[in-house]
């Protein structure tokens, strides 16, 4: 089997076959549908061919096991813990480029560029339009007010967006209250967390809940699909702040591997990712904001209406991850 081949297929064999010249091959978590228009465009625009591996688990470790026999030369994924796992593992290099500092601002990116930020997305609350009043819900603290009794649906407590709000909770408010907060949210589940974002959407739909938690871009994915787009038109997108603080956001990111075998084709790469064009098909086609100066959301994302990003550091989100899966457990959120 050729290198292009296993890629093609997204395997999860190891491999270890030499690079192909003027070949970019990628290890992705994210959806490959979602990938494709960007990778599309970037091989009509420089003539560099894309291989990507689909990984929705263990990218980490392949990339150890690998180690410098990688074809690996770039990773793409999703929430800030998952890009600071990487760093801490030894399986990232630092990328010195101008232009990437210049269209991604610092705030998306490592200090030491080891990774850089591409899009971000907003943590919100999806809310049954003809169920819930939108004034009802201000804050991430007020989900778990008793009134919301059997009324939430949300996705298992130990996926990475879920850590990730429960950290900016703890950044917020400390241990303690968060505890208590997710004790409080835990009480007002109308059922055991389960399935993706879109699930709960479903749910809210069909008449099981009536407020969710999701990330922004699965509404223009809903009302892309026309299975799901009763689903979208059911709900309303609600914007919760910290009461101290902003809405939720994290980020989708790219890092160059440390073997990296065609360093100067996955410069090339991350570069383009940064540029106006791959950002205005991020935020068309992928229904999320894009991060580039003068880049604005689509149309669409617009129109679910604006928000205050939450300023805490991504970084310091990644540290309280093991806080925030530790307290998500204590509290036996999915039982």
């Amino acid at each position: 089997m050729t290198l292009r081949t296993a890629l093609a297929a997204a395997t999860a064999t190891l491999l270890l076959a030499p690079a192909v010249s003027a070949d970019v091959n990628i290890y992705s978590y994210r959806q490959p549908d979602l990938i494709k228009p960007v990778l599309e465009a970037f091989t009509d625009e420089t003539g560099i061919r894309t291989n990507v591996a689909f990984l929705n688990k263990g990218m980490v470790e392949r990339l150890q096991a690998e180690g410098r026999r990688s074809p690996a030369d770039i990773v793409l994924t999703t929430d800030i813990s998952r890009l600071a796992e990487l760093v801490a593992a030894g399986v990232t290099q630092p990328v010195d480029s101008g232009i990437l500092t210049a269209n991604i601002p610092a705030a998306f990116r490592a200090p030491d560029n080891q990774w850089f930020g591409v899009t971000t997305r907003a943590r919100i609350v999806y809310a049954a339009k003809d169920r819930v009043d939108p004034a009802e819900i201000t804050t991430y603290e007020s989900l778990a007010d008793p009134k919301w009794q059997g009324r939430i649906c949300t996705r298992s407590g130990t996926h990475s967006y879920t850590l990730a709000l429960v950290a900016a909770m703890i950044h917020h408010h400390g241990e303690e209250a968060t505890k208590t907060w997710l004790e409080g949210l835990k009480s007002n589940l109308a059922r055991r967390p389960q399935g993706n974002d879109r699930a709960q959407v479903k749910a809210i739909w069909a008449g099981e809940c009536d407020i969710s938690l999701g990330n922004t871009y699965y509404m223009g994915q809903m009302q892309a699909d026309p299975e799901q787009q009763a689903w979208a038109n059911a709900v309303n997108v609600l914007f919760p702040v910290f009461e101290n603080g902003g809405t939720h956001v994290n980020v989708s990111g790219v890092a160059m591997t440390a073997a990296a075998p065609n360093r100067a084709d996955a410069l090339t790469f991350m570069e383009f990712l940064a540029s106006e064009k791959a950002q205005e098909i991020y935020a068309s086609e992928v229904f999320e904001y894009p991060v580039a100066p003068g880049t604005e959301p689509s149309e669409l994302v617009a129109s679910w209406g604006s928000f205050t990003a939450d300023d805490v550091n991504l970084m310091d989100l990644a540290g309280l991850r093991g806080a925030a899966l530790r307290l998500v457990e204590e509290v036996d959120f999915d039982g």
